[in-house]
């Protein structure tokens, strides 16, 4: 593509060099660059693009997109200045790919909790309606049939746009995906057109990336601020920050609640094991979803579902057969002692907390609830005393353990957790390092009927340890310590 029209739209601050000529690829690491290429040197939270312009420019690079250009200019490359580099190259990746987000519905669901089922339900949802559906999430990326892993919640600008390219090529009209804090915050979603917005709620999570709570609501924000008024904006009424959310956004707005007045209200009726008997704006239906976390992810798909020109009792028809996404509320039981297995993402206090009321509210007579839990290293450490105190008050025994320490040293991390503990709730934790001896001594402790909850990292098939990944996979070894019980 010539290198005029990729930069349609970006406001551009210089051009050193001619717009004639023919980029063949995009390229944001330097390693990746041959001939043809068109190198953009982003700004990131750990490395500096600008200082691999001369490795890129050696391997081939035709162009350079940078924000401060280099002191020496290779006359044979051609430099384009941007105020904003990050935001130029969601643009150019957009034009390069012939803009596929402008010929979808395209609708991103963003909150600390609920965006992986939010964007699955709807995956699922419309799929069932008969529509060929895309789904960009934390567990995996999805085109129709076709399961590509994800390696983030949401892609780099370029891998977002070839994505969405690929999905538009296969016939795809429906475009689900989670929007996270970083990608706003680092304008990977710059140049996409969205068809609508979804906010589920915020609260205490990455504030290792934003420093403090208002830069990321201020991060989730801006995203809702940018949509035009084609687009329509859904947000959770009943969280405290569910208005402020839309109050400055172009789009159409909308709400869903619980217990405020709200264009898409809901009731629960019952919360079982079974699922929840569930009336949402007159119509009552069950759903296999369990809890009233989950009560509000219906309600957001629900809302969506009609602002995209579903039938609603179709709508609400199809959503009574749907499962969640992996990883959340996951069960799993041992055949002799009935102990239940639950596996969860809930790796946020507020999202532990859910878990944890939901649990308790389903228990019955002296089932007791075990819960193992740990934090993920070199990330926001003011949650693990919180995480610590949430998981002591709600459950009748806890153990401490590790999630994904990365470089930290897991027992670090665990004291981080014992901190926030209660003094009259010290003697409900036990502190196990190793995982996998946590899980196996929490299904040792367990009697029949007991709850087995192991939080934290729900869908993900490894451990992060010292800047290696070890195959992990929490529901296989929780089934597993169950056999091991059995016998």
């Amino acid at each position: 593509m010539v290198l005029t029209d990729l930069l349609y739209g970006v406001h551009l601050v210089a051009v050193k060099g001619p717009t004639g000529v023919d980029i063949t690829s995009l390229q944001l690491d330097s390693r990746a660059v041959t001939t043809g290429t068109l190198f953009l040197a982003l700004k990131g939270a750990t490395a500096d693009g600008h200082d691999f312009i001369t490795r890129a420019i050696t391997a081939g690079a035709t162009a350079v997109l940078c924000e401060n250009l280099p002191t020496d200019l290779e006359e044979s490359i051609t430099y384009i200045q941007v105020a904003d580099s990050a935001l130029a190259a969601g643009k150019i990746s957009s034009n390069y790919y012939e803009n596929p987000s402008a010929g979808l519905k395209l609708v991103g669901v963003t909150g600390t909790n609920g965006k992986t089922t939010v964007a699955t339900l709807l995956f699922k949802l419309f799929s069932a309606a008969g529509y060929t559906c895309g789904m960009l999430s934390t567990v995996q990326n999805q085109i129709g049939d076709e399961i590509i892993p994800a390696t983030h919640t949401t892609p780099d600008p370029i891998s977002l746009n070839a994505l969405l390219r690929r999905m538009k090529n296969a016939g795809c009209t429906h475009v689900f995906m989670e929007c996270s804090s970083h990608a706003i915050h680092q304008q990977r979603l710059a140049g996409l057109v969205f068809t609508g917005a979804i906010f589920t709620n915020i609260s205490h999570d990455h504030l290792d990336y934003h420093k403090n709570f208002d830069a990321y609501i201020k991060a989730k924000k801006s995203w809702f601020d940018s949509l035009p008024s084609s687009a329509f904006a859904i947000s959770n009424a009943d969280d405290k920050r569910g208005t402020v959310m839309l109050q400055n956004t172009k789009a159409k707005k909308y709400y869903y609640s619980l217990h405020k007045m709200a264009e898409f209200r809901g009731k629960i009726l019952e919360n079982s094991i079974e699922g929840l008997h569930f009336v949402m704006n007159d119509y009552e239906a069950h759903f296999r979803l369990i809890g009233a976390f989950n009560a509000y992810n219906l309600l957001a798909v629900f809302a969506a579902a009609t602002c995209l020109g579903l039938e609603k009792f179709e709508t609400i028809r199809l959503m009574s057969g749907l499962q969640s996404a992996e990883g959340r509320f996951d069960f799993v039981m041992s055949e002799s002692s009935n102990v239940v297995g639950i596996v969860d993402y809930a790796h946020t206090p507020d999202a532990l907390l859910n878990v944890l009321v939901t649990i308790k509210n389903l228990k019955h007579g002296p089932q007791k609830l075990i819960t193992v839990i740990g934090c993920g290293g070199n990330r926001d450490k003011s949650k693990r005393p919180v995480m610590g105190e949430v998981a002591c008050e709600h459950s009748d025994k806890v153990i401490f353990t590790s999630d994904n320490p990365r470089n930290e040293i897991p027992g670090d991390i665990i004291k981080d957790m014992e901190a926030g503990v209660k003094i009259t709730a010290r003697k409900k934790y036990l502190s196990i390092p190793d995982r996998k001896e946590a899980i196996k001594t929490a299904v040792s402790l367990s009697q029949a009927q007991d709850i087995v909850l192991v939080a934290g990292k729900g869908h993900e098939k490894y451990q992060e340890i010292m800047g290696q990944k070890f195959d992990f996979d929490d529901k296989k070894i929780l089934n597993e310590m169950f056999r091991l019980l059995e016998k």
